[in-house]
């Protein structure tokens, strides 16, 4: 079963996620892990997507859909998967879906997380991410033990840059203008399902998995 995974940044995406996988026993197939990792590594495709993402601005769609169904071909993702962060313009839906049909497969569910802007701007400002192992943490919900340093590898941690307010500002313009018309793509196409993102985050877990049952997908 293929499910997309979808909402602004900040939104808790990447929160709820491990319960969707675990639930569903599917991987998580994230955009924003695969990119980080080759910016980590200084790819020449990392610093291609490096120039975008600081900018506020999407990877170009040719790109991102060939990383997305080179690991949707993957062994472990036969049988379906998590689709975190993609697709993000009509024309990846477009190609996600031309390439699910081709494979035997289609969307089976979109679980849509809604969260005002005011929201997402406090969340993702406070957000600060280990260079290292790629570890994540949250000022306010989920702190590191000790003040700016890492849990996992006592290194130092940063804010990333399309973690500034400013960058982040550009990354919800360019969210509404070109990412959020692919629900209205979407719509007639899947199953959508959509969650107040503002709950804590229990709530929130609950109310995906249960509207995952209720569509049979478990």
């Amino acid at each position: 079963m293929d499910v997309i995974l979808f909402g602004p940044p900040g939104a808790g995406k990447g929160t709820q996620a491990a319960a969707i996988i675990d639930h569903l026993k599917i991987p998580q197939v994230a955009t924003g892990d695969i990119f980080r990792r080759h910016l980590k590594e200084g790819t020449p495709l990392g610093k291609l997507a490096k120039s975008y993402m600081d900018s506020g601005a999407l990877v170009p769609d040719d790109v991102v859909c060939d990383i997305v169904a080179s690991r949707l071909a993957e062994d472990d993702a036969a049988k379906g998967a998590l689709l975190d962060g993609f697709p993000r313009t009509v024309a990846q839906a477009e190609l996600l879906q031309k390439w699910l049909h081709d494979h035997g497969r289609k969307v089976d569910a979109v679980i849509s997380l809604v969260v005002d802007d005011k929201a997402l701007v406090a969340r993702l400002a406070a957000r600060r991410t280990c260079p290292n192992d790629g570890s994540t943490y949250h000022l306010v919900n989920s702190p590191p033990q000790r003040d700016g340093i890492c849990d996992a590898c006592g290194g130092p941690l940063i804010q990333r840059d399309d973690d500034k307010e400013s960058t982040i500002l550009a990354r919800l313009q360019t969210y509404r203008e070109q990412t959020e018309p692919v629900l209205s793509w979407l719509d007639g196409k899947a199953p959508i399902r959509t969650i107040d993102g503002q709950q804590p985050i229990g709530v929130v877990r609950k109310q995906i998995l249960e509207a995952l049952d209720a569509l049979g997908l478990h």
